[in-house]
């Protein structure tokens, strides 16, 4: 695919409404621009905690992934496959569990904090969760398999935060008795 972008601003969106990848006008508003949005602002997140933990080459292929998941989403009369499919569900799960294995059974409710790299997975963590509900939102059958990466990436998160938290050692729990 050979893309070419020579001009960034338009002006096409100056009256509230933007393009999809099949030419078509929607509201900036619309259910399908909040959900590539939510996607968009996942990645970011994921860039964030790249940089913040540059060991995990894993993100890399997250980011990838999220952003084809992003051209699925702006293609909503096409016939497509999405490109996450069961594969990369698995995959996620996989991933998850190399991680989570060495670390202990929780025994409380982890807050986020700790680390750098924990404090970006955390955040990224309740991002991925939003995109999932925006993706949900949108109830297109071909995108279920969307749907499930995204409740599964937000799942890896929360481990990757732990792995960051020194495999959990150093995770701050939550202690009821302690709030205000």
């Amino acid at each position: 695919m050979n893309i070419r972008i020579d001009r960034v601003t338009t002006r096409g969106g100056d009256g509230g409404q933007t393009s999809l990848g099949d030419g078509s006008r929607v509201a900036k508003d619309d259910p399908r621009i909040e959900a590539i949005g939510a996607v968009d602002e996942l990645n970011a997140f994921l860039g964030m905690l790249h940089h913040a933990a540059p060991e995990v080459a894993y993100l890399s292929e997250l980011q990838n992934a999220l952003f084809d998941l992003g051209a699925d989403l702006c293609q909503p009369h096409v016939q497509r496959a999405c490109s996450l499919n069961e594969e990369a569900v698995v995959r996620l799960e996989q991933e998850s569990e190399v991680l989570r294995v060495r670390q202990e059974p929780l025994s409380s409710f982890v807050l986020p904090g700790g680390t750098n790299g924990a404090c970006w997975a955390h955040l990224a963590r309740t991002v991925a969760r939003r995109a999932e509900r925006r993706v949900v939102a949108l109830h297109d059958a071909q995108l279920e398999n969307a749907a499930r990466f995204l409740n599964r990436l937000s799942d890896y998160l929360f481990v990757l935060a732990r792995y960051e938290n020194d495999d959990g050692r150093s995770d701050i729990l939550w202690n009821p008795k302690r709030g205000l």
